[in-house]
């Protein structure tokens, strides 16, 4: 016990040593500066020492992980029976925000971006989770429509609504663009190619400076409307023709309830695809591409609907963003954007909804709950994601069972058996 915990200490005294007992910063004058903090390095390697005994000393209390007397039958029933209805619990209080913390702007813009993270995880997880294809350049559809409705509002003067599925076809188009170079990869390669796709996009957004504005940007861009009335303080504003007192938060409240409505349409498309049979070819190509194609699966075109169906949910997530932003530019769209998405779908469990959304929620509140911790928040983070790995390497929700299966076991023919028996 106490020789893995010194190995633990150890290890932590390696990797951190140059993360926290040394920080280094550019100078005034352009040199390098340093300075130590070993005292925190000792702290938290000694945590670490602390935390492996108590993790042995857990493990022999309880035996063996694969025990059904580590957790009460009791305590088995009321986790099912609280599984069953947090979905709807959640559902509830999230229409119910706006209600609730009418007065609090911070909270409100804080449950509108973990929305948007929630409808980019459900975007995500069809190419992930569900047809099994490692996409690294996810945030480039997210990019093209936020840009494609900036562009189509700034020089044609549409509408939201209008542009807003524009925004999806042309991200579904790039989707399938992508598809096609990648339909003979898989693994590692698929990931290095999407993740250069990704690239490819932001500098294109960077460089085209005519079309996309360069590194300035996109600004100006016009907020929604209900259903051509404007949320503003005019004459002609919701509020005036309601007559009722304007508020800025009204079109907050608005924009809720908008990403809201998207995320939950993208949810109820994703339940209702996975039933019919170009899901249980996602979800075949997930498991075993050469059974998927000895099976007669086209894997062609179940890759390309894969990439632009996810496609088509970022456009638009991106269009959303683009018309709460007002103003986009490409330091909105890094690869770091795709790493968070793709984090909230592993974590939450390829293939749950229900987890792609509570991860959505813990590692987006998280990041606000640390924001004052600007050099431990992204450390707190890696440690969350290396501790969920070794106890729930399947995500908070792992969900991996096929749409349609067999209720009992079936006996076949031995006439259908090599073998001579069924």
């Amino acid at each position: 016990m106490v020789k893995k915990a010194l190995i633990s200490a150890l290890v932590a005294l390696v990797l951190f040593s140059l993360m926290i007992g040394v920080r280094t910063e550019a100078g005034p004058q352009g040199g390098l500066i340093y300075w130590t903090r070993f005292g925190d390095l000792a702290a938290l390697v000694g945590t670490v020492f602390g935390g492996s005994i108590i993790v042995e000393l857990l493990r022999q209390w309880w035996g063996p992980v694969d025990k059904d007397s580590i957790v009460p039958k009791p305590v088995q029933s009321a986790i099912s029976f609280a599984g069953r209805w947090l979905a709807p619990a959640l559902l509830v209080f999230a229409v119910l925000v706006p209600v609730i913390f009418y007065d609090q702007r911070y909270i409100l813009d804080l449950s509108i971006l973990v929305l948007t993270y929630v409808m980019l995880g459900w975007g995500l997880n069809v190419v992930v989770g569900l047809a099994g294809l490692l996409d690294l350049g996810y945030v480039a559809f997210y990019a093209v429509g936020a840009y494609s409705y900036a562009l189509l509002a700034t020089n044609f003067g549409l509408s939201f609504w209008v542009c807003l599925p524009l925004a999806g076809i042309l991200a579904a188009f790039w989707g399938v663009l992508l598809g096609f170079p990648v339909l003979r990869l898989r693994g590692d390669y698929l990931a290095i190619v999407t993740l250069a796709f990704g690239e490819i996009i932001r500098l294109v957004i960077i460089n085209w400076q005519s079309l996309t504005g360069g590194p300035n940007g996109v600004s100006g861009i016009p907020r929604p409307t209900m259903f051509g009335i404007p949320l503003d303080n005019s004459d002609n504003g919701l509020a005036a023709r309601l007559g009722i007192e304007f508020s800025p938060t009204h079109r907050l409240v608005f924009l809720f309830y908008l990403i809201l409505a998207m995320a939950l349409l993208t949810n109820w498309v994703t339940i209702r695809l996975r039933r019919l049979p170009i899901g249980r070819a996602w979800e075949a190509l997930r498991e075993d591409e050469v059974a998927c194609r000895a099976l007669g699966i086209n894997t062609t075109t179940t890759k390309l609907t894969a990439f632009a169906t996810g496609a088509m949910f970022g456009g638009f997530a991106g269009a959303f963003f683009a018309t709460r932003q007002g103003f986009i530019s490409p330091e909105s769209f890094t690869f770091q954007e795709s790493a968070l998405v793709l984090a909230i779908v592993v974590l939450g469990g390829m293939g749950s909804q229900l987890g792609v959304a509570l991860s959505a929620l813990a590692m987006i509140g998280g990041f606000e709950l640390f924001r004052g911790f600007d050099q431990y928040r992204m450390l707190v983070f890696g440690i969350a994601m290396v501790l969920l790995m070794i106890w729930r390497p399947r995500g908070l929700i792992g969900h991996r069972a096929p749409t349609v299966y067999l209720e009992r076991n079936q006996s076949i023919s031995s006439d259908l058996v090599k073998e001579g028996h069924g």
